[in-house]
């Protein structure tokens, strides 16, 4: 839709913009892909969920380590449902627009909610950092204070970091095609269809995800450097193991993320096209949340530890209640 008002913002006769998604697919494959992403969406939802919960009630997950995965599964939570659930509405509707507004306000919630999680990694990579090189100060180093202060820290940068994002992108007027070459309201793309010329606003979200990207991956290279170093100076066999599991998980998490994000924000848009674009879209917006649980609890025998006690609750609750 666009009008010939001049009173928009920044004078923009686009008022709507019509999400491409996976609507030039035929509409048997429509249905599977609504199927899938239903399904992936759930159970992201519900291990996201489980994981809050447990950490959060759970008294024996009470170290900085489960305060933050928690968090994490927070913020996963909130980042798939940012982008699937219009998705999915998509899928099974003909009507593919969003407003202005909302196109806005999509962009800021996943611009915000990933810098944020992007800064969650790295204080995590921290935390292992501590408590596997030095582990006698690590109570001391890691303090409830620090803990919520990083929480806090990676929120506050975030929600600030969303607000610059959402300017640059929707600084120029837009008054071209309003065809979003995506599922959601990605930054790159959006930029792309305003009327003046985008490369201002490209250079500046590209700066700003090496900013965003490659300070925390600074920060975790240097974390698991130093336990690497300390690892290999122990002697004992399952000390090392324990160890390597506990860092595998957390780095799988970082590579599956940080990858997508940077192939995303960081690569010329010139490399880019809906085919190239949207697979990694989907790992960062579904898979990376749906895995990152995974990971983390299946791995880890207190979380499955914590799992168990759990269900054994709601199960007593319920023949108590019955």
């Amino acid at each position: 839709m666009r009008t010939q008002t001049g009173d928009l913002q920044n004078s923009s006769t686009v008022t709507e913009f019509i999400l491409v998604g996976f609507e030039k697919s035929p509409p048997a494959t429509q249905a599977l892909l609504f199927i899938l992403f239903l399904v992936l969406y759930s159970l992201a939802m519900a291990m996201n969920g489980l994981v809050v919960f447990i950490t959060w009630t759970d008294p024996r997950l009470s170290s900085p380590m489960y305060f933050f995965l928690g968090h994490l599964a927070f913020l996963d939570v909130c980042f798939i449902t940012t982008t699937i659930p219009q998705m999915l509405i998509h899928l099974v509707v003909k009507n593919h627009t969003v407003s202005f507004a909302s196109c806005l306000t999509q962009m800021y919630l996943v611009f915000g909610v990933g810098v944020t999680e992007c800064i969650l990694l790295a204080f995590m990579a921290y935390d292992r950092y501590a408590a596997i090189c030095h582990p006698l100060s690590y109570a001391q180093i890691m303090n409830w204070k620090v803990c919520i202060r990083l929480v806090n820290t990676s929120w506050i940068v975030g929600m600030i970091n969303g607000i610059l994002l959402d300017y640059m992108t929707f600084r120029g007027p837009f008054c071209r095609d309003n065809h979003v070459e995506n599922f959601f309201c990605e930054a790159p793309i959006v930029i792309i269809l305003s009327c003046g010329d985008p490369q201002f606003s490209l250079k500046v979200i590209f700066l700003d995800a090496v900013v965003v990207l490659l300070s925390p991956m600074v920060l975790i290279i240097t974390s698991y450097v130093r336990i690497l170093a300390s690892i290999l100076g122990t002697t004992s066999s399952s000390g090392r193991g324990k160890t390597f599991s506990t860092c595998t998980s957390h780095l799988t998490v970082v590579i599956i993320f940080y990858t997508s994000a940077m192939f995303s924000y960081m690569n010329p848009r010139s490399t880019h096209g809906p085919d190239k674009d949207k697979p990694f879209s989907l790992l960062y917006t579904i898979i990376t949340p749906m895995c990152n649980p995974i990971i983390y609890s299946l791995r880890n025998k207190e979380m499955k530890g914590a799992m168990v006690r759990a269900f054994r609750r709601t199960n007593l609750a319920q023949a108590e209640s019955a």
